[in-house]
């Protein structure tokens, strides 16, 4: 575990832009048990494809018209406990982090794993993104925090 202080930043370029954090397992499922919408789930890192790749192509991803109503994040190897129920939801998928998963109506949808954004820049991220979004959310959907 890193000190929060270093961790802080990277919490702070999701929550800044609208994002939701997890931090614990209860907070977990209680946004992702319900019923129905659409939840963006950002399993975000420390490493550096979490800051080059995915927390941008997140951030460019959102700004599409069709968006997921809600968005979260959870950071891997500091909320354990949150990121391991997160996980939980994302079924036939190994732990990977970063990554970003799309629930609709309490299901998994979409998701993309530390192996499809490692490599990869921002803008072919977010376009894998926001080709799922138009496919999974209303377009009239607006984020909300929670």
């Amino acid at each position: 575990m890193y000190p929060e202080e270093f961790v802080q930043p990277m919490r702070e370029e999701l929550t800044r832009i609208g994002f939701q954090e997890l931090r614990t397992a209860a907070e977990v499922d209680a946004l992702l048990t319900k019923p129905s919408g659409t939840v963006l789930v950002v399993v975000n890192s420390i490493c550096g494809c979490a800051a080059g790749r995915a927390r941008p192509a997140v951030a460019m991803a959102i700004e599409n018209k069709a968006r997921p109503e809600f968005l979260a994040t959870v950071f891997a190897g500091q909320d354990t406990d949150a990121t391991t129920q997160a996980r939980s939801y994302f079924t036939g998928y190994p732990p990977s982090s970063p990554s970003v998963a799309l629930l609709r109506d309490g299901k998994l949808v979409f998701m993309l794993e530390r192996k499809e954004i490692e490599g990869r820049d921002p803008y072919a991220i977010a376009e894998d993104l926001t080709k799922a979004f138009d496919r999974f959310c209303s377009q009239a959907s607006v984020a909300q925090a929670n």
